[in-house]
């Protein structure tokens, strides 16, 4: 459930003082407002410009890194000599330039996975050729020299040979759906480890390694499909079908993993002997610059030791570099911003409390630290060996703005930007240049290009044009606050109120949250609310006479371990109280009418939601819970164990402290929905929670959605939703 995403359209209004017109819901959820946004940027090997795909689909275009103008176009489907591509949906550049994957007729299979038909291009000759004849591809890699390509098929690894004719060539046979994958993760890995491929060369090309999942004796989940609409199921059109899939629940049994290697010229394949515990995982694996090593980065079952080898894919040796520890557990997202690079590791770590970054020399030697005192590292770009300067993102003086920055070998540390707000960087090849997306609550993104020490060089993306577009639109104030609780825990926030405010007015108030461990809602950022862009759906809400509040509790990221790991073993119950402190701090304001008081929430949020609603203090009129989990025991093994561990080592923290137990506790109006192919919170989780509150003889509201998962959308799937679930709020708050 880490980061778990709304999936709601890139929605952009800004907040402009003259305007008279009413936003429309309709609009909203059709992408009326959808703001400008650069697409997708790969920095290019030379290091002075970087590649995007067009507009329409239609070419892959390099741009310079200096100006932002056009350098060349890379791929061309309307000139392309060869198969006919409908659509790029995406790209693999090979190491040396000469050559391009392109990526289309992709079909979606997870949050992150997916098979696609694939090209290889050479742009030399203006040629395309199919990578393969065999069927779609998953995960496909170039090998160092450019001359192979990995990719993955029905859980087997397929070669194709480019100086051989593209000779292809199959290295697994024992790969099935259901029993073993070779090179790319089981849903839980893809899920909570937030990885879509486990498959390396070694930097002399002569071997390839990956990550084999046993998921044999995982159990699976199985749900029902029905023929539905946009788009339509006709196979299912008399009787219900079903899906079925591996998803281990907490207590019960992981694939079991291990390291493989296979030698290309030989063709013998070895088991790496990796120290790893029998339960234990395996959420990365990295390639280095040096043949005899693959950086495996192991975890334990708990997920609060991880280790790094250095695995030697001919000898199997795997040597021990670097570990971290913690009291509680490791953050997934450390897994994310780890580096390799030719000669160090970059580790983030919060073994001091906060979150820094340590570099290491590839044996193990520590060299030094980036960060210090509340300094939080939210992102890390790299590490330039030539000059030892470390680029990064990090929260410095408050949790809600984020700047780039870059420590350099001497120990000073440099701020490269400057504008008040949140900044994220992506850098081009030996980090001269980087492309930087600011905004803050007034103001939507801006994208400009920047030299390495900051300067400005070139804006991209100034979203002026839209801003002038909106003036028609009666807009209220997004103002950042902090509240204290009567534990004295100061909370931040931030509210929407209408354009007309009246302090001496007595306003209903709906509250949005989210709540997950490390998760943040509250940032001085463009994209807050429920569907981000600049409050957008919470702007409406105002203009029909509500202020919308938004308060990040205890468990929330930003703030150092010991705020955010609070929850450790009883996940909801300081995050519910938070919420309840928030809804009586709002009660005492001037303007707030206590008794007209609203929260909802998706996913965690629609946890928390059912957790406040029953923490036993009746401070909410209604609430809406949106593909709520009710009980952990029915979530994921590595996203649950990780903040609660097994139920049979924290039984108390599963049982009693979930909206199941408290459903005779549950206060106020409540509108549940959930969609029936929700691989990720299921569906069980609803359905369990429903019938507890029937026995409890307590009167409720619930929508179902065909066919839709954890996202619920697709047609007018998501008009529907908020449509009802605005209607609710106005018939238990507004109505008289």
């Amino acid at each position: 459930m880490n980061r778990i995403a709304l999936f709601c359209m890139t929605l952009i209004v800004p907040l402009l003082a003259h305007a008279v017109g009413e936003l429309s819901l309709k609009d909203i959820t059709a992408g009326e407002f959808r703001a400008e946004s650069l697409n997708e940027v790969t920095a290019l090997a030379d290091g002075e410009t970087y590649a995007q795909i067009s507009d329409d689909g239609q070419r892959i275009v390099a741009y310079s890194f200096r100006t932002g103008k056009q350098t060349a176009v890379l791929f061309d489907a309307a000139t392309a000599r060869g198969p006919k591509v409908g659509r790029v949906d995406g790209y693999v550049v090979s190491p040396d330039g000469k050559r391009l994957l392109i990526q289309t007729q992709t079909k979606r299979i997870y949050r992150r996975s997916f098979t696609a038909t694939y090209y290889i291009y050479s742009l030399q000759n203006n040629k395309l050729e199919p990578l393969s004849d065999g069927g779609p591809q998953q995960a496909p890699v170039f090998s160092p020299d450019g001359n192979v390509i990995a990719f993955v098929r029905d859980g087997n690894i397929h070669l194709v040979k480019l100086l051989y004719d593209n000779a292809e060539s199959q290295v697994t046979t024992d790969g099935k759906r259901g029993e073993v994958i070779n090179g790319v993760p089981d849903w839980v890995y893809e899920e909570e480890f937030s990885t879509n491929a486990s498959l390396v060369f070694t930097a002399d090309s002569k071997q390839v390694v990956w990550i084999r999942y046993d998921e044999r004796d995982v159990e699976q989940y199985t749900m029902q499909l029905f023929k539905g609409l946009q788009p339509e199921r006709t196979e299912f059109a008399a009787y219900p079908g079903a899906y079925t899939y591996k998803y281990p629940v907490p207590g019960g049994k992981n694939s079991q993993v291990k390291v493989m290697s296979y030698d290309i010229k030989s063709h013998q394949t070895r088991t790496m002997d990796l120290p790893l515990e029998a339960d234990g995982y395996i959420p990365r694996l990295l390639p280095t610059e040096d043949a005899t090593k693959v950086a495996v980065v192991t975890m334990n079952r708990h997920q609060d030791h991880l280790c790094i080898y250095m695995a030697n894919p001919l000898s199997t040796v795997c040597q021990l570099v670097v570990e971290d520890k913690a009291d509680k557990y490791i953050k997934e997202e450390v897994l994310g911003a780890l580096r390799i690079t030719s000669q160090h590791i970059l580790l983030p770590s919060e073994r001091d409390g906060y979150n820094h970054l340590y570099l290491y020399a590839l044996n193990g030697q520590q060299k030094r630290q980036v960060g210090s005192g509340q300094t939080v590292v939210t992102d890390v770009y790299g590490y330039d060996e030539p000059t030892g300067d470390i680029y990064y993102a990090a929260y410095t003086t408050t949790p809600t703005e984020q700047q780039v920055f870059v420590a350099h070998a001497n120990g000073k540390t440099e701020q490269l930007t400057q504008k008040g707000g949140v900044n994220s960087a992506i850098f081009s090849r030996g980090y001269k240049y980087f492309v930087n997306t600011w905004s803050d609550v007034k103001t939507p993104p801006v994208t400009t290009l920047n030299d390495n020490r900051g300067r400005l060089l070139a804006t991209l993306v100034d979203n002026k044009a839209l801003q002038q577009k909106l003036v028609q639109f009666s807009l209220g104030s997004v103002e950042l606050f902090q509240l204290t609780t009567s534990e004295n825990v100061t909370l931040n926030g931030w509210l929407v109120k209408p354009r007309d405010f009246d302090p001496n007015r007595k306003y209903p108030v709906v509250m949005y949250q989210y709540g997950g461990p490390g998760s943040q809602q509250v940032l001085n950022r463009w994209g807050v609310g429920m569907c981000g862009s600049g409050a957008v759906l919470e702007q409406l809400m105002a203009q029909r006479g509500y202020v919308v509040c938004c308060v990040d509790g205890r468990g929330t990221g930003g703030r150092g371990a010991d705020f955010e790991k609070c929850t450790y073993l009883r996940l909801g119950e300081l995050e519910a109280r938070d919420q309840v402190e928030a809804a009586l701090w709002l009660g005492r304001q001037t303007w707030a009418d206590k008794e007209r008081i609203g929260i909802w929430g998706w996913s965690y949020g629609g946890w928390n939601t059912l957790m406040a609603m029953s923490e036993g203090r009746p401070v909410f009129r209604c609430g809406i819970a949106i593909a709520p989990p009710t009980c952990w025991r029915y979530y994921d093994t590595v996203y649950t164990e990780r903040y609660m561990r097994t139920p049979k080592e924290n039984q108390a923290g599963y049982d009693q402290v979930n909206p199941i137990a408290r459903a005779s506790q549950l206060s106020g109006a409540l509108l549940i929905c959930h969609g029936l192919a929700d691989d990720n919170v299921h569906y069980q989780n609803t359905a369990e929670y429903v019938e507890a509150l029937v026995q409890a003889d307590k009167d409720f509201r619930q929508l179902v959605y065909t066919n839709r998962n954890h996202s619920i959308f697709g047609g007018n799937t998501r008009n529907h939703l908020f449509r009802q679930c605005l209607n609710f709020f106005d018939s238990e708050l507004l109505a008289k």
